[in-house]
């Protein structure tokens, strides 16, 4: 598979931030997942896999654990469903790390919590705890042929323990070549593990969202289902379970582990039990009021004994999610490539107006076009936060894409009845280019006359040679207020370049710079320039300057040969040097 993950949160290539921070970021958590698959590929069909006929993990439960009926309090409508708490946040939880990284899918938590009924009673029985991991580990039958699929084994029994042949593992029932392409972490613990419920929720849900399928359509989100599992009473179930829950949820206590068995293979799968009002009692008939008696002289009451007890007040609902906002008003701008200043934070207030401790905050990159800014050092466009002791969940720091542009950073809080987003626009700009000179750092000097040959520039944005780069040659000077201007080109004395038929030019584009980020200068003439100094300024449409001062020398004036017959001073006496004395020729 391709990357869905990368953009949810990119769950591993399109999903929600994945990988949570390390195990030094206690607070983050990561919904992301490695691996492969993007919205926008294609999505898995009735005939993946995962499809297969791979039995499920339920447990032969009491319909107490099973079905589990709302506590009082729970502020839940009549005929509600019963879901372990643990297990209806990770439902949830990941409902919103998808919306936040696939909005157009439209996935609700109650499809999720349809699937994990079917596939393992969400993990009831099996000891789910607060962290989503359970006591005993969630294996569905082996996948050998006799009565199920046969799948070979893929991972050499990592996941699901066996080494010769495939199960379908933890309370969703991945079987483990589908967990490899869409294994997220849903808690923010640096894992991505199926056996754990946040894990695996957020991973069904990037699953049953990829190919930018829209789940409020019918038809996409029947598709869905059965690319699940390729069942159409499978499809029946889970949608009675959806609808069910939509019609009324709330968490009930994790059920502790048990010695349950496995229902015998019937071939039929559990369904929802339909819920009636009761009927109601018609009124009796009223019976005709008899003549009233002679009433009798009332007796002294007595005391009562037991004072009246004072009705209970009763218990308040607990303060719902009420508002998420920014804290900070730092510009979200960084240069391409580099790591803005701090971590963006945000803060989730109660009703109450006392701050929401421990409040799930998901944060994501969104509209990207700057070619990937991430949090890092995850690498991953979204993470999930947990609020500290003052409702206060600060993101990793992002580091900017490779390429200018723009994006929204969304924040998403949510409670079971609301969702509360924040949305900033960041903003990612070109590194600066810098201008070098490549020919050597020698002083730019020539002498009138002569030309100023062979300087060469390098036009770079960090280490990185930037290729077609525009840069504008002029003769310069200072201005009364101190500033560098171009010289007038009908006054000016100084250097210049060979325009068409003998014109000066005192200004010229360079060739654009190759692929090497380099650009060479022409010729710079001299003939008839006063000596003295002179400044050629290098600009950029950005504005990157580079400004040289070149020194004209006066021509060297050469000494004539001497004549002949002259005497020659000796080299370096400034004397004439001494008359010969010729000697007469001996006679023999």
């Amino acid at each position: 598979m391709k990357p869905l993950h990368r953009h949810v949160v990119n769950t591993s290539r399109k999903v929600l931030c994945t990988a949570a921070l390390a195990a030094s970021l206690t607070t983050a958590a990561v919904v992301t997942n490695p691996s492969t698959a993007g919205a926008g590929e294609s999505e898995p069909t009735p005939d993946s896999p995962q499809a297969t006929d791979r039995g499920d993990a339920r447990l032969d439960l009491p319909p107490t654990l099973a079905d589990p009926t709302p506590p009082p309090g729970a502020n839940a409508p009549e005929g509600a469903g019963g879901i372990p708490a643990t297990a209806l946040d990770a439902y949830q939880r990941a409902a919103v790390s998808v919306g936040a990284a696939l909005p157009n899918c439209k996935l609700p938590w109650e499809l999720l919590a349809g699937i994990g009924r079917i596939e393992s009673v969400h993990a009831s029985g099996y000891g789910l705890q607060s962290d989503g991991y359970t006591e005993k580990p969630i294996r569905g039958p082996r996948l050998d042929g006799n009565g199920f699929a046969k799948i070979s084994d893929t991972d050499k029994g990592e996941w699901d323990a066996d080494t010769e042949y495939d199960r379908a593992f933890g309370p969703m029932q991945f079987i483990p070549s589908t967990w490899k392409d869409w294994k997220a972490d849903g808690n923010a613990d640096g894992k991505r593990d199926a056996n754990n419920i946040y894990d695996a929720a957020l991973g069904a849900g990037l699953y049953l969202c990829a190919g930018d399928r829209d789940l409020s359509d019918p038809a996409k989100l029947d598709k869905a289902i059965l690319s699940y599992n390729n069942s159409r009473e499978y499809v029946n179930s889970v949608l009675g379970y959806m609808r069910q829950y939509q019609n009324g949820a709330a968490g009930v206590p994790n059920p502790p582990a048990g010695n349950f068995p496995t229902p015998p293979p019937s071939g039929t799968l559990p369904a929802p039990q339909p819920t009636f009002p009761t009927t109601p009692t018609r009124p009796t008939t009223p019976t005709t009021p008899t003549n009233p008696t002679t009433p009798t002289n009332p007796t002294t009451p007595t005391k009562p004994t037991t004072p009246p007890t004072e009705p209970t007040k009763p218990t308040p609902a607990p303060a719902a999610l009420a508002k998420l906002e920014r804290v900070g008003g730092a510009k979200l701008e960084a240069e391409t490539g580099g790591v803005f200043a701090e971590g963006t934070r945000f803060k989730a207030v109660l009703s109450d107006g006392k701050p929401a401790v421990g409040q799930a905050v998901v944060i994501a990159v969104e509209g990207d076009t700057t070619g990937g800014t991430r949090f890092s050092p995850l690498n991953e466009p979204s993470v999930v936060i947990r609020t500290d002791a003052q409702g206060i969940a600060t993101a990793p720091k992002l580091k900017a894409g490779p390429t200018a542009g723009a994006f929204t950073l969304r924040a998403t809080a949510y409670d079971s009845k609301s969702q509360f987003t924040v949305a900033l626009d960041g903003k990612v700009t070109a590194k600066p280019v810098v201008l070098t000179r490549t020919d050597g750092t020698a002083p730019v000097r020539a002498e009138t006359g002569t030309a100023v040959k062979g300087l060469q520039f390098l036009a770079a944005a960090g280490n990185t040679p930037v290729a077609g780069a525009q840069l504008t040659a002029a003769l310069v000077e200072k201005d009364q207020a101190g500033a560098w201007v171009p010289v007038d080109p009908k006054t000016a004395k100084g250097p210049y370049f060979a325009g068409e038929d003998g014109k000066k030019l005192f200004a010229l584009d360079l060739p654009k710079t190759g692929a090497d980020g380099k650009t060479a200068l022409p010729d710079l003439l001299t003939k008839d320039v006063a000596p003295g100094t002179y400044h050629l300024r290098l600009i950029t449409p950005e504005k990157s300057v580079l400004l040289l001062e070149i020194t004209i020398a006066p021509k060297a004036e050469t000494k004539p040969d001497p004549a002949p017959g002259t005497p020659e001073t000796q080299p370096g006496t400034g004397t004439k040097p001494a008359p010969t004395t010729s000697q007469p020729a001996l006679k023999p």
